[in-house]
């Protein structure tokens, strides 16, 4: 293959990822879907079939499983024990690319989270319009429905989602020192300093998928949460090695949570705005873990089984 052929693949591996992630809030699934869809590529490429852009048919054929996939889920989310928080996205401060930190807010988990509120198709319509920019007419070819309809579907997906759209602190300087100081307050037991730097409606979300002790339902209010945070920090230093190390989490700020022996048992993300921290996300499902490495044992680190 060709250093140009594996470019393009490559471009387009990359293309259909970012939009079956965001359509599904998995990386196993939206790698598989990716797959799939390079492999049809591949296949109408070698029949001979007229591809005038293999960005638009790999991106049709993503959304278009995306979609199927999305329908079969509702029934599994339904069931989910607990809150469902996709999978994270994991990466150090100093390596997110540029391109990403443009799209980090259509990237949060509390964007993919609002996104669940939408049927697939007015989630695949608002994403491909107001995120990825393809014109009606495109989407339209994209989803299988008439230009007027898709722009009915974006008008009602906007209308949905306007409400709750998260806001994130623009300045990456000023989030990155407040999740430093946050995770520091944390860890350093500092209950006045961690109450300062919390909203005082913040909301403190947890996914254990039943899989391991996680919150049952979200907390509210700067107290409650500063105080539950503390308890798993005690919880943790109880633990020699135990640590937190600040990453981006889907874009935005936030820590890897590591045992004695640097596996991952935890990763938190934190929403910021208005020079406060508006939301905590913490993701302990072992299930959600494994993409980002090895991963400990929380029941066996809380000396649960």
């Amino acid at each position: 293959m060709s250093v140009q052929s594996d470019q393009l693949l490559g471009e387009l591996r990359s293309a259909g990822f970012a939009i079956a992630y965001r359509m599904l809030g998995s990386v196993g699934d939206a790698e598989d879907i990716v797959q799939e869809a390079l492999l049809r590529f591949h296949r109408a490429r070698e029949g001979d079939e007229r591809i005038e852009s293999p960005r638009a048919y790999v991106a049709t054929v993503a959304t278009r499983l995306a979609i199927d996939q999305l329908r079969s889920a509702r029934a599994r989310r339904e069931s989910y024990v607990g809150e469902w928080l996709p999978e994270p996205l994991v990466a150090d401060v100093e390596e997110t690319p540029a391109r990403q930190a443009e799209m980090a807010d259509s990237l949060s988990l509390a964007f993919l989270v609002l996104l669940e509120s939408l049927s697939p198709e007015q989630r695949a319509v608002l994403l491909l319009r107001d995120v990825f920019d393809y014109g009606y007419d495109e989407i339209a070819g994209i989803v299988g429905k008439s230009e007027d309809n898709v722009r009915q579907l974006a008008s009602r997906a906007r209308r949905h989602v306007e409400e709750g759209r998260p806001r994130f602190e623009a300045s990456r300087e000023q989030r990155d020192e407040l999740a430093r100081r946050f995770f520091a307050a944390a860890q350093g037991g500092e209950m006045a300093a961690l109450e300062s730097l919390l909203a005082e409606d913040v909301v403190l979300h947890g996914d254990g998928g039943g899989r391991v002790p996680a919150l049952a339902r979200s907390l509210h209010g700067r107290r409650r949460v500063a105080g539950t945070l503390l308890a798993w920090a005690r919880q943790g230093a109880k633990t020699a090695g135990t640590a937190i190390r600040q990453v981006e989490v889907n874009g935005q700020p936030g820590g890897l949570m590591l045992d004695g022996e640097g596996r991952v048992i935890g990763v938190m993300a934190l929403d910021i705005a208005d020079e406060q921290i508006q939301g905590v996300r913490s993701i302990v499902n072992p299930d959600k873990l494994r993409h980002v490495g090895p991963v400990g044992d929380m029941r066996a680190l809380l000396g649960r089984r």
